[in-house]
């Protein structure tokens, strides 16, 4: 059997019940980092189990192992290094590759950082579309002009590294938008988290005083969406 385990994205308190005993009972993890998931375990007091990689680097190579493994009988729980595997990590393969050979596949919900980001931007989230990482190369400006008509709330992911380059290039694309509310969190659940509301008439002022540390996720309004 394959149990989807969610895991928390900075507080630890958000593990849950089923959650830990998944991580107890099952055989072996799979993970996309195995200090990552030896750590977690450790700060949850868990046992050690058998930590097997898989990541975007690996994924081909590991795939029919793993399935194999489950096909013997195995018990495996797939984690991500943080929230909820599948999103944005290879996760999503090994779920498919389970379910067409006709294994037992459940799934132990939890944390995820951009549902987060939704739900504490203000921004209506009846309807709204998630991006991921924005492409870096190939696709990146047919993308962020396509923002400019999009009506429902866009969310996506950007790491510290790029997104003083994102939101530069977000003010240029939307510069007859100027409206348009804007919401950057970073650090959800942990100690330091920051959640900055603006319109996108005033990124180029406040981007300075950004803190630019840990992932960020943005949630942007839709182009008809009220200011507020």
């Amino acid at each position: 059997m394959l149990s989807i385990v969610s895991t928390p994205i900075g507080n630890l308190g958000d593990i849950t019940l089923r959650a830990l005993e998944t991580l107890k009972k099952c055989d072996a993890i799979i993970c996309e980092d195995t200090r990552v998931t030896g750590h977690l375990l450790s700060l949850l007091e868990l046992p050690k189990k058998e930590l097997l990689s898989f990541h975007s680097f690996n994924e081909h190579q590991k795939l029919a192992s793993l399935v194999s493994r489950l096909k013997a009988g195995a018990h495996l729980a797939l984690v991500s290094d943080a929230g909820t595997p599948g999103i944005s990590d290879p996760g999503y393969m090994l779920v498919s590759a389970a379910q067409e050979e006709g294994l037992t596949v459940e799934v132990i919900p939890g944390p995820a950082a951009f549902l987060a980001a939704l739900s504490v931007s203000g921004l209506p989230i009846h309807d709204f579309v998630y991006l991921g990482f924005l492409p870096l190369k190939k696709g990146r400006q047919t993308l962020l002009q396509s923002l400019r008509e999009e009506e429902r709330t866009v969310v996506f992911y950007e790491s510290p590294h790029r997104i003083e380059k994102t939101l530069s290039e977000l003010t240029e694309v939307l510069s007859d938008q100027p409206e348009r509310q804007i919401v950057l969190s970073r650090e959800l659940t942990k100690m330091h988290e920051e959640v900055v509301r603006m319109r996108v008439g005033e990124l180029k002022e406040r981007l300075p005083a950004l803190t630019i540390k840990g992932e960020f996720c943005i949630v942007l309004a839709g182009r008809y969406t009220s200011p507020r």
